[in-house]
């Protein structure tokens, strides 16, 4: 890597001229700012104290020397202290020839012999997934198909909350109002499931009213209103195994399901395992009574069993009810053992919104009282929560906004938008639905993606939607014109790009979009380690508008020295190949046409 080779010859020119060993932590080059000419700049100051000379004399020094010592270096200049140092062109042409026809350009070996276990999505069973669940998938998926490219060993899991009161609620509302299958309806078995769930909500807010009006406190109300008595006596009867009940509970849970698959298959999400709540919840109940036994935890009269954490800055935990039921810590505790003795992960890494960051704080730290070491694998990646202008979504109160509905209109705007911009003009109908789709879904991704996880965000479906601009087609567009020359240039009977002579001097653009692919595989390896899809997204925006530039500025076909025209083309093949390798970290799909 070029940063490598300079701080060698860093390195080397300072101990030659100044007979001491630099630090190394000062030496930290930097893409250098385009106002000054130079590819990669190293800030000085740091070194005066110990030689003892002006930042401005010791930049010229060091670059001097450094021009003699590394030949890929053919001048420097200095401002204030900053040295500023020029790649030769040779340099980057050599590069370009090594590794435009390598496939697995970008990839990493940071991550080889480690296993990740990553969860994301984590749905309940008794709604549809809906915004907040779009932005957690793409999320937990393209981080791990980035720590894929990294080498890492990943297995994605998801652990769906199958039990609980929640979908108990839904079970009663369809067993007093509902009576129909989906089928009979004609409608998804999630949509179904949740629509129930809205019916107990708004049965349940009347019911308290009602008593609230009687004189009885509105706490009070909310725990013996009726419905809910109702619902708290169905997850009794479940965990008891009534038969009745577990018939009932599995065959909803089963709509859901399926209607659950539809939506991944749609967003092209996937798993390699898919863990259930209710066949996990009881495992961390051993743990914890173990711990009792150890000592390590402490039960109260009562007989709730607890974890002690104000050594610790926190306060104590339940980890058992007083009747013996588990509570949502206590299946964690148990999964994740699962998961450790399952994968011996490198890490366990939880795709989990921020709101429950003191969660998964707690969560360690029981682990690590209960004796597990392993406990330090444990990572959350904590992400903002998506918001509309409208505000915030409430599913009790069916305002949220459905995934498939919100997919099926970003695939109609695509639609209307590229029809009315006649970018699928020259389509046959079949063509047209897959880049329809193409656009809708890679906008979508897109604008979740760009933004860095742990912000919380607003979307809005029209800006993301846009062929100009920050978006998703502007760089779909990009890849679809560099697709387009390609296609003109076999048309015209180029088939390959090889140069005979060495391109010994590269016109400014050229050497620009050459550097920015320079870039990627640190790209790859930052947003892997940061854990942030938002540098992908943002590198490929740059990469698109570089191209462009680089398009408008240097001709191709009416070039009229064929190694140059036959360079260009080659770059733009190289540009293209980036664009789809860095759109599918981010599940993009980058169209032929457009």
């Amino acid at each position: 890597m070029l940063e490598t080779i300079l701080n060698k010859a860093f390195e080397e020119a300072y101990q030659q001229l100044y007979l001491l060993q630099p630090e190394s932590k000062y030496i930290v080059f930097q893409k250098t700012r385009p106002e000054f000419e130079g590819d990669m700049t190293i800030v000085v100051f740091p070194f005066t104290k110990a030689i003892g000379k002006s930042p401005d004399v010791i930049a010229n020094d060091l670059g001097s020397k450094m021009l003699e010592l590394q030949p890929i270096l053919n001048k420097y200049n200095v401002v204030k202290g900053f040295l500023n140092l020029v790649v030769s062109d040779d340099y980057w042409f050599q590069f370009y020839e090594m590794q435009r026809a390598n496939e697995r350009f970008g990839d990493g070996i940071t991550g080889k012999g480690k296993k990740i276990v990553i969860e994301y999505s984590s749905p309940n069973t008794n709604k549809p997934l809906h915004l907040g669940h779009i932005r957690n998938n793409l999320i937990g998926w393209s981080v791990a198909e980035i720590l894929k490219s990294n080498g890492f060993e990943v297995i994605k899991v998801n652990l769906v909350n199958d039990r609980g009161i929640h979908i108990c609620k839904s079970m009663l509302a369809w067993q007093k109002w509902g009576k129909q299958t989906p089928e009979e309806r004609q409608m998804k078995g999630d949509k179904l499931v949740g629509e129930m769930y809205v019916l107990f909500d708004k049965a349940l807010k009347t019911q308290i009213a009602l008593m609230v009006e009687t004189g009885i406190l509105p706490d009070d109300a909310a725990r013996k209103a009726p419905l809910m008595l109702e619902a708290q006596e169905m997850l009794r009867k479940w965990e008891a195994g009534d038969q009745e009940i577990k018939s009932l509970w599995k065959t909803m849970n089963n709509w859901v399901y399926a209607g659950f698959d539809v939506t991944y298959k749609q967003l092209g999400i996937d798993f390699d395992h898919i863990y259930y709540e209710s066949e996990t919840y009881l495992l961390g109940k051993d743990l914890v009574l173990e711990g009792l036994g150890n000592s390590l935890l402490q039960q109260k009269e009562d007989q709730s069993i607890w974890c002690d954490l104000t050594s610790e800055g926190l306060d104590e935990k339940l980890l058992l009810r007083a009747d013996g039921t588990s509570v949502y810590m206590t299946q964690d505790l148990g999964t994740a053992q699962l998961r450790a003795h399952e994968y011996f992960p490198y890490k366990m890494i939880y795709v989990v919104g921020n709101e429950q960051n003191y969660h998964f704080d707690v969560l360690k730290l029981v682990l690590k009282k209960l004796g597990f070491e392993w406990a330090d694998s444990i990572e959350h990646l904590s992400y903002g929560m998506v918001e509309l202008p409208e505000g915030k979504m409430k599913s009790r109160e069916g305002t949220v906004v459905d995934a498939d509905d919100l997919m099926d209109e970003m695939i109609a705007t695509a639609s209307k938008t590229t029809t009315e911009l006649g970018k699928s003009a020259d389509l046959p109908p079949d063509e047209a639905q897959l880049l329809f789709y193409q656009i809708g879904l890679g906008a979508l991704k897109y604008f979740m993606l760009k933004v860095d996880p742990k912000k919380t965000m607003l979307f809005n479906p029209e800006e993301s939607i846009d062929f100009n601009g920050n978006t998703g087609p502007f760089i779909q567009y990009t890849h679809a014109r560099i697709r387009s020359i390609l296609r003109k240039a076999t048309k015209a009977g180029i088939i390959h790009f090889d140069v005979s002579e060495p391109h010994t001097e590269l016109h400014p653009k050229e050497k620009d979009l050459l550097k920015l692919i320079y870039k990627f595989p640190s790209v790859v390896l930052q947003a892997g380690d940061n854990r942030s899809p938002a540098l992908i997204a943002n590198y490929m925006y740059d990469l698109a508008k570089e191209f462009n530039q680089f398009y408008q500025a240097e001709p191709i076909f009416k070039e009229q020295n064929e190694d140059l025209r036959n360079f260009r083309l080659g770059l733009s093949a190289f540009t293209g190949k980036i664009l789809r390798k860095a759109g599918g970290l981010l599940g993009m799909q980058m169209p032929e046409k457009m």
